[in-house]
């Protein structure tokens, strides 16, 4: 049996609730990691908790004033103190001195606390309708039906109209609020149509997942998508990617055992993703960012053992032996002997009998290099007037990232100097 025939067996007619289960979960999880991709840029993570512990007071009032289990009253319910959370922690921000992570906390504990307290107040009343409303801790994604699915689509769909049709004004805000008043975008509208939208999206997962993982639901796909890609659009996309396909195989894992909770799976399973992206992001990642600092180490290197080569070398016109550049070098004996190999095999210079001379190529690389400290040097004496003993330090380090088109500019803006600050000639 191949690949495909395992799959159509999967999802099967016989596993049509494995089917209806997996489809929701993935949809929902899409809808939240869409819309939790603002959260995330706007650097409101917490709030993400916030909301989805903050629904379970309204849920609970709802029960207690219509003392049916009704999921529209829930909803309205959810909805109201999930919005009423964020409207506190917008109030209290801008009107106190206590800082944003703080107001955070604090609201996040007095709405879980309150509808901890009211969610043991009906299981202790009597009422038979109160089974059940435990699942909003935890979720109870495994009862979902085909209703809740077709729920979840709608969120889905409106989520996306809703980001494509206000992507800009969104992004504006994720970023500089400011910028984005003085373009003429209605802030407070913005903000609050995506927190609405936000709010939304957590009160209809929280019965799939549960508050307490919700939140992971929210920001862990557009975490591990920020780590691909510094374009939004796309970042949508991958968010929306990873929530989906989190969903489908954490609810596929959990029905191969026993007892295999699907709310949890499909937040580890998420994390892994996210986990993923950020170890082996093409640009962003760890792995990337490791072999750019590699690279970055072994350019310096590189240079600096040119330049003093070419200034002990009178020129690069010179040869010199390895015990001249000892004197000259910080590295062990061993990293300079490698460093030298490694300039050796890009023919910057040649070894003969443990003599160094620069070739062409090496000469003109540390001319460049030295052009680059010199004209730093200047640069930071006219514009910056500092004191000529405290102009190598700082050269030392950016004349290893001055581009072609910085240099050109210093060139310009200096008038092509012919000395530095020290009266050394600039080599051009």
């Amino acid at each position: 049996m191949n690949f495909w025939e395992h799959i159509t067996t999967f999802f099967s007619a016989e596993n049509y609730t494995l089917f209806v289960v997996s489809i929701g979960s993935g949809i929902l999880c899409f809808a939240a990691g869409v819309v939790g991709t603002f959260t995330y840029l706007r650097k409101r993570a917490l709030i993400g908790d916030v909301i989805s512990h903050s629904v379970l007071p309204g849920v609970t009032i709802a029960f207690m004033l219509t003392g049916v289990k009704n999921p529209v009253y829930f909803l309205l319910g959810a909805i109201s103190s999930g919005l009423l959370s964020i409207w506190i922690v917008d109030y209290v921000q801008a009107k106190s001195k206590l800082k944003p992570d703080t107001i955070l906390a604090l609201t996040l504990s007095v709405f879980f606390g309150v509808g901890i307290v009211l969610l043991t107040k009906i299981q202790h009343s009597g009422n038979a309708a109160q089974s059940g409303l435990d699942s909003f801790l935890f979720g109870k994604a495994a009862s979902m039906g085909m209703l809740d699915v077709q729920l979840f689509s709608v969120i889905a769909v409106v989520n996306v109209l809703c980001i494509w049709f206000f992507l800009r004004g969104f992004s504006l805000v994720s970023f500089d609020e400011n910028y984005a008043k003085g373009l003429g975008f209605n802030v407070s509208f913005l903000k609050s149509f995506l927190a609405l939208i936000t709010v939304v999206t957590v009160a209809i997962g929280v019965q799939a997942v549960g508050v307490v993982l919700m939140a992971a639901l929210l920001i862990t796909p557009a975490a591990g998508a920020r780590f691909l890609t510094n374009s939004i659009s796309r970042m949508l996309l991958y968010a929306g990617a990873f929530g989906f396909l989190s969903g489908v195989v954490g609810v596929v894992i959990s029905y191969s055992g026993t007892g295999m909770p699907t709310g949890p799976w499909i937040v580890v399973v998420l994390s892994v993703f996210a986990l993923l992206a950020i170890l082996f992001g093409k640009k962003k990642g760890v792995l990337a960012r490791m072999r750019l600092r590699n690279a970055n180490n072994i350019k310096i290197n590189n240079e600096n053992v040119l330049k003093d080569v070419y200034k002990i070398a009178k020129d690069g016109k010179n040869t010199i032996s390895i015990n001249d550049l000892v004197d000259q070098e910080k590295y062990a004996i061993a990293k300079l002997k490698s460093i030298l190999k490694r300039l050796e095999n890009d023919n910057h210079l040649d070894q003969i009998r443990g003599l160094i001379i620069l070739s062409d190529k090496g000469r003109l690389a540390a001319r460049e290099v030295i052009r680059k400290h010199r004209l730093w040097e200047i640069y930071l004496s006219k514009y910056f007037q500092l004191d000529a003993d405290h102009l190598h330090d700082d050269a030392e380090g950016i004349e290893h990232v001055i581009t072609p088109e910085i240099e050109k500019e210093l060139i310009r803006l200096l008038e092509r100097p012919e000395t530095d600050p020290h009266h050394s000639k600039i080599p051009y």
